[in-house]
């Protein structure tokens, strides 16, 4: 079978690179196009699956003559929505959107939708496409991917769209501009796929009212299941940071997306409370996207602290998670991979408008106030970070979050599109034999008998 994956940027390559080497190891084949920054091809996961048998690693730019790529990639830019918050260079988007309407984008959705499938397919392969949980804010316009998903199933093949998170918020109300517990629309573009396929049920409810049951799948985490950690712990480039050799207790702050309702007064003051404990050492590690937005990576007297730094974007959050002893979290799902490892993650619930699943699963690790955070530094440079977990919460955690249907997670998602690379192809030619009975005469017979 054959299988053609979209990955736009780091989450995307985080939660859908554990599927593609899988779908791999079963025998199939599959072509990886990156569709966001062409700095993705260098990235440590995408040339493990760049090694393996059966997998072709490209960028779209690569797939496309230089001016197709250029009117596909100017397309995408007019109906970004990031675009269009920036003061005038987003009203001219906006005006130019309008004067170039979905009808006359459609002709380069269309060509280039086409020359993709036609690459990696043909007409009697057994195959599905697959994106990540597309929504009505993504960078790559729904527009374009309604359009090749459409293509695709008119082909015969499937469309399914896998994780591109594990969920780190227990609560709805997380960003700024929410105010009220509804059906959030964001999500109801996922109705264009066959398959939704989600790790956890606090993904699936997001997309609930949309979808109807069949057309979600709770499978469990690829990124964070053992299979696929155990492969990483051997693929992860090794960390590069440095010790201070009083250092007696090494801590990680890892940082959201400044569409989050964060409380950067006080996160500043916890900084600087930390940094006063001897011994210790801060890395503080913004969002991969958007981070240098926020107003703590800017603080002058942040970067004058001689304990306290600034990852760059460069270095990669499993390699800060190897060099910590213990993780402060603002809601993130990347410290997921601590949990696992049993190194203790603070989930600083204070700090930000949301509720975090590590604190609704387990209470031990929930920040409250200042005197939690400085009790715990305490503790740990006391008596060291052994024993943080209730081992109870921990594997209700694990089995609620991560390993939803069994801790073999990978074999479900290779299952899954194989049934749905196998069910379309079936249905297509199912449909064409039923379109030539009712051309033939005892097609016609049966018609005008009214047998179905």
């Amino acid at each position: 079978m054959k299988a053609l994956f979209f990955l736009r940027h780091y989450n995307d390559i985080d939660h859908i690179t554990p599927v593609v080497s899988k779908w791999s190891e079963s025998g199939h084949h599959g072509d990886v196009v990156l569709l966001g920054h062409e700095k993705f091809l260098n990235d440590y996961r995408i040339k493990y699956l760049g090694s393996l048998d059966h997998v072709r690693i490209a960028h779209i730019r690569e797939l496309l003559s230089p001016l197709e790529f250029l009117q596909w990639r100017l397309q995408t830019f007019l109906l970004i929505r990031g675009v269009r918050r920036i003061f005038l260079i987003g009203k001219l988007a906006e005006v130019l959107a309008r004067k170039y309407d979905a009808r006359k984008r459609d002709p380069i959705w269309q060509s280039t939708a086409k020359q993709l499938l036609k690459r990696t397919f043909t007409d009697t392969d057994e195959g599905v496409i697959v994106f990540d949980w597309v929504t009505s804010v993504s960078p790559i316009p729904i527009e374009w991917i309604e359009t090749i998903v459409t293509m695709a199933k008119t082909k015969g093949f499937g469309a399914v769209s896998l994780p591109h998170g594990d969920s780190p918020h227990a609560n709805q109300l997380i960003r700024y501009h929410e105010r009220a517990i509804q059906p959030n629309t964001l999500y109801a573009d996922a109705k264009i796929f066959d398959k939704l396929v989600v790790p956890n049920e606090l993904c699936a409810i997001r997309f609930r009212p949309f979808l109807n049951n069949q057309a979600i799948a709770v499978l469990g985490s690829p990124r964070y299941c053992d299979e696929w950690l155990n492969k990483l712990a051997k693929l992860s480039p090794p960390h590069q940071l440095s010790t201070n050799s009083d250092t007696r207790l090494r801590i990680v702050m890892f940082l959201r997306k400044r569409e989050f309702t964060t409380f950067w007064e006080e996160v500043n003051i916890i900084v600087n409370m930390i940094a006063a404990f001897p011994g210790v050492e801060l890395v503080i590690k913004p969002h991969t996207r958007g981070g240098w937005r926020q107003p703590l990576t800017g603080s002058t007297s942040l970067r004058h602290l001689p304990n306290v730094s600034i990852a760059e974007d460069s270095v990669h959050s499993i390699s800060l998670m190897n060099w910590a002893n213990v993780i402060i979290d603002l809601a993130t799902s990347v410290v997921f991979e601590a949990v696992k490892a049993k190194k203790p993650v603070l989930a600083a619930d204070y700090l930000h408008a949301g509720r975090s699943a590590l604190a609704h699963f387990m209470p031990e690790t929930e920040l409250k106030c200042r005197d939690d955070v400085y009790k715990l530094i305490d503790r740990f440079l006391t008596t060291g970070c052994d024993n943080f977990y209730i081992e109870a919460h921990r594997q209700r955690f694990i089995n609620e979050m991560l390993h939803v249907g069994g801790a073999d997670v990978l074999p479900r998602y290779v299952a899954l599109l194989e049934e749905q690379a196998r069910r379309m192809k079936t249905e297509e030619a199912g449909e064409t034999d039923k379109q030539k009975e009712s051309h033939s005469v005892w097609g016609q017979i049966k018609a005008l008998c009214g047998f179905h």
